[in-house]
Formats: structure tokens, C-alpha cells, sequence
């Protein structure tokens, strides 16, 4: 691995400025393959302020496209979380609105139940009254049907007492005019 980053840059060349990232990112790898071994160890060292200045070149270098589409890509990740606040916005003002809707259905169900309960409630009152009132009527009615036989009995009776003297009397005088006379004018 180490042999293939070799053949860019000699380890004795001094570091001069490559005009491309991938030229600095392949000199950073290279210095980082070709340096030398602690005693010891797998661990190698490097001078900070040659990889810090690759790394610095590597930075500067970057093309403009590249921190273009980083901001696009940051502004798209601002405009999609934008989006996204807005959506649940406006899904939360749709489900009150929702349920506004089905409370007001709810509320207008009840209200027509407590309707339809007032009217029976009111029809079954009438007719009890109604009864109630054809029961009085009625009892009314049966008592003067009752004051009236008794009172149709009483003329009755009385008509009766009334007309046993004058049928005496009658045939009283129906007995004593056939044996005085013929003519009732003779007697005076």
C-alpha cells in the first residue's frame, strides 16, 4: 500500500503547493504511509504542522462547486425542515379543525336528541292529558246522566201524582152526571 503513494512525490522533495485537493489529499496519505515507525510499535510520527498544512491546503483548495453544493445542500436540509414544521402545522390546525367538526356533529346529534326526547316527551304529556280530560268528561257526564234519570223519575212521579186526581175526579164526575140526569143544564 505504502509503495503506491511513493511514486507521487519523492520523500525528499520538499512540499510544494499542488493546485488539486486530490493532489494534497494523495501527498497527505503519502506522508502519512512513509513515516517513520516508533520503536517498537505500529504507531508512526509525523510532523503536525506538515499534515495540519496539508490538511489547511487540502481545505483551501476545495472548489467552489464543492462549498456551493454543501450550502445547497445545507440550505435544501433548512428549506426541508421548513417544510416539514409547516406540514405539522398545518396537519395539527387540519385534525382541531377535524375535530371541531366532529364535536360540532356531536354537539348537533345530542341537540337533536334532546329535540326528539322534548317531543315525545311532549306527545306523551298530551295524551295523557288528553285522557285525563276524556276521564273527567266522562265521569262529568255519567253524574249528570245520573241527576237527569233522577230527575226525569221525579217529573215522572210527579206528573203521576198530579194526574191520579184529576183521573178521580173525572170519573167522579163521569159517575155522579149519569145518574142525575141526562143534560147537565137541567140542574140549575
Amino acid at each position: 500500500m505504502t509503495d503506491q503513494f511513493l511514486d507521487l512525490e519523492d520523500e525528499e522533495q520538499p512540499f510544494e503547493q499542488p493546485d488539486s485537493v486530490e493532489a494534497i489529499l494523495k501527498h497527505l496519505l503519502n506522508v502519512v504511509a512513509t513515516a517513520k515507525s516508533m520503536p517498537l510499535s505500529s504507531s508512526v510520527m509525523v510532523s503536525r504542522e506538515e499534515i495540519t498544512a496539508l490538511i489547511q491546503s487540502a481545505l483551501d483548495a476545495m472548489p467552489e462547486e464543492l462549498r456551493q453544493a454543501r450550502w445547497l445542500l445545507r440550505e435544501r436540509d433548512e428549506f426541508m425542515a421548513d417544510q416539514t414544521r409547516e406540514a405539522e402545522a398545518l396537519m395539527s390546525e387540519v385534525r382541531a379543525q377535524a375535530e371541531q367538526m366532529v364535536q360540532r356533529t356531536e354537539i348537533v346529534r345530542q341537540a337533536n336528541a334532546v329535540a326528539q326526547r322534548i317531543l315525545d316527551d311532549a306527545n306523551e304529556e298530551a295524551r295523557a292529558l288528553r285522557n285525563q280530560a276524556e276521564d273527567f268528561v266522562d265521569t262529568k257526564l255519567a253524574g249528570m246522566e245520573i241527576v237527569l234519570d233522577r230527575l226525569t223519575r221525579t217529573v215522572q212521579a210527579g206528573r203521576a201524582k198530579l194526574a191520579a186526581p184529576l183521573v178521580r175526579a173525572a170519573a167522579a164526575d163521569e159517575d155522579a152526571g149519569s145518574e142525575d140526569g141526562f143534560f147537565d143544564q137541567d140542574q140549575s
